[in-house]
């Protein structure tokens, strides 16, 4: 099982994500965990059709960190 970072991000009306391993792969939810929920299922239909057209699927290289400003 691969593990993706995605980046979940607060706009004017809702909140969106992506997974920056799969471009394209985006999904939008009115809480964070809506759009969490959205990006699983964005994901699966996402590598489900890069499997279907044949194309590998990329391997998960990007990481998330927090650091505190001063």
């Amino acid at each position: 099982m691969k593990r993706y970072a995605v980046v979940i991000e607060r706009t004017d009306a809702n909140y969106s994500g992506y997974v920056p391993d799969l471009p394209g792969c985006v999904a939008t939810g009115a809480t964070p965990y809506e759009a969490e929920t959205e990006l699983r299922t964005a994901i699966a239909f996402h590598i489900a059709g890069l499997i279907e057209d044949g194309l590998p699927i990329p391997d998960p290289t990007s990481t998330c960190t927090y650091i505190e400003a001063p």
